[in-house]
């Protein structure tokens, strides 16, 4: 391979991983190889630009831990968590719909008895969550396996403040036999993405908000049904129009319900105004081996 030109370097970098032993590995890497190829070619890419984009990744490693990930991040921005997600998880009429995971999850969050408070401290209106959980022929789902997670009211998750020891705003509980669960937390509000990084200075530099609308994060699992990753957004407030990750879908959108003070659905005497949320999932029946 010498005398490698803009227009024979493609094939050269196709034939040296020619022998790539898995047939998945291969097919995405001669793609890859090819639309980035075409990309530079078609956009003529100089070597100052070149530079900055390797120096941009360079930085989004960099920000990266396991608290932040803003390698998710800048998938989110660029539509293609969402693409993915869409592609991955097309589901007959009737299930609810998949949406973006986040950047946000963290495993082994806390286990909550239904009924029990998630928000653990964390500032907020109160609010009491409650629904079933259901496959796609209408049979409850009971021990199913939900993850909760959601910002306080001033928009930060409790991964981005250092000074908490402990989990707010997520939990883990199990739907009780007749696929009903319930939890209280607090309401959801819109919140920025963080912007404090290079992917915040990109969207800054496309003329682009951080701005995601106010959403409750779920993940729900049961032993013969597809696993669920999805949120239910708040009708009420900005952005759903223009969610900076793209993952609003109008079948997620619900009425955060606002009560005068007065006795909660679990039966709580609320001296403070509270919402209500029921919303009720449906699980697709997973694929027999």
């Amino acid at each position: 391979m010498i005398d490698i030109d803009e227009w024979t370097i493609t094939s050269a970098a196709l034939k040296a991983q020619a022998a790539t032993p898995s047939p998945r590995l291969k097919a995405v890497m001669d793609s890859l190889v090819r639309h980035l190829h075409d990309f530079a070619r078609e956009v003529q890419l100089t070597e100052a630009e070149w530079a900055s984009g390797i120096d941009f990744l360079t930085r989004v490693g960099k920000i990266t831990d396991d608290k932040r990930q803003e390698f998710i991040l800048l998938s989110d921005v660029l539509g293609l968590s969402t693409l993915v997600t869409a592609q991955c998880n097309r589901r007959p009429t009737g299930c609810t719909e998949a949406t973006v995971f986040g950047p946000f999850y963290v495993p082994d969050a806390p286990a909550y008895r239904n009924g029990e408070d998630i928000s653990n401290g964390a500032s907020g209106e109160p609010c009491f969550v409650g629904g079933t959980i259901r496959g796609i022929g209408g049979e409850p789902i009971g021990h199913a396996s939900i993850d909760v997670w959601q910002s306080d009211d001033e928009g930060w998750y409790d991964v981005q403040r250092p000074e908490l020891d402990h989990a707010q705003g997520r939990g883990h509980l199990k739907s009780l036999e007749d696929g009903r669960y319930h939890f209280r937390s607090i309401v959801a509000v819109p919140y920025a993405i963080p912007h404090d990084g290079p992917v915040g200075r990109m969207l800054e530099q496309l003329g682009r908000h951080p701005w995601r609308p106010a959403h409750l994060h779920f993940m729900i699992k049961a032993p013969g049904y597809e696993t669920l990753i999805t949120h239910v957004f708040r009708s009420e407030g900005s952005y759903l129009g223009s969610d900076a990750v793209f993952g609003v879908r109008s079948s997620l959108i619900a009425d955060w319900k606002r009560h005068a003070p007065g006795v909660a659905p679990d039966g709580t005497h609320m001296k403070v105004p509270f919402y209500t949320l029921d919303y009720d999932f449906v699980l697709n029946t997973a694929p027999k081996d």
